[in-house]
């Protein structure tokens, strides 16, 4: 993905949905003939890319870094069907060199951006309505440089809970991709590739369509709430 966010019309919203896995999800959903919004920080490259995937997706502009800007993009939505909260930062900042300015940004578009969304749209959901956050299995596996990653990841992991209890009866979950071996964050990175490889025991990363077929499974089943599955073959230590 890139530097992007999404949110949800009339039947989905996918924040975050320019590349990657939230373009991904945001063409499935088309698929279904379903009113797709996908937002990304450039208007221009947004617009594109709806065009591209299909006659009932929108693309807007939108940047969770700045989230006093949330509600003036999505304060006329009136109804909302799934909210995919996709948006990602790749920040490298270790304690000994550390970045305020990148930490705070990323801090900002996963805690607080995504929460701005939630609250703009809350009016908008009804009691079928399914919210999606994107965590990632740094939550779990830091890695020289994840200081931040890791810290936020982990707080997408508990902020499902209090979502799913002020939300509810709309249904609030999480997905934690592991290393995604067919996304373009990873088509050149071989040598990690093959250490990914190595420690999964069903001997190869996920894919990009696994990732999306979790996501779909936990907008749609209604009897999951609450939930930070990690979608990662069983990847171990060591």
């Amino acid at each position: 993905m890139d530097r992007s966010n999404a949110y949800g019309s009339s039947d989905c919203g996918d924040l975050g949905g320019t590349q990657g896995l939230g373009r991904r999800l945001a063409e499935r959903f088309a698929d279904s003939a379903s009113e797709v919004v996908i937002t990304g920080r450039q208007l221009e490259r947004a617009q594109d890319v709806a065009r591209e995937i299909g006659p009932t997706v929108r693309g807007v502009a939108l940047d969770l870094t700045d989230p006093h800007a949330i509600c003036e993009c999505f304060g006329g939505v009136k109804r909302v069907d799934h909210v995919v909260l996709a948006a990602i930062e790749r920040d490298a900042n270790t304690v000994r060199d550390y970045d305020v300015a990148l930490a705070i940004r990323l801090a900002t578009l996963k805690l607080v951006g995504y929460t701005e969304v939630l609250h703009t749209l809350c009016e908008a959901m009804h009691d079928e309505t399914s919210v999606l956050l994107f965590g990632g299995l740094a939550k779990d596996r830091p890695y020289p440089g994840s200081t931040t990653v890791t810290s936020v990841n982990g707080a997408v992991e508990t902020m499902v809970r209090t979502f799913a209890i002020e939300l509810a009866p709309v249904r609030v979950n999480a997905l934690h991709p592991g290393i995604v071996g067919d996304s373009p964050a990873w088509a050149n990175n071989t040598a990690m590739l093959d250490a990914v490889v190595k420690r999964t025991p069903t001997g190869r990363t996920v894919t990009m369509d696994e990732v999306i077929d979790a996501a779909l499974f936990l907008l749609r089943n209604r009897a999951v709430n609450g939930v930070n599955p990690n979608v990662d073959g069983g990847w171990v230590f060591g």
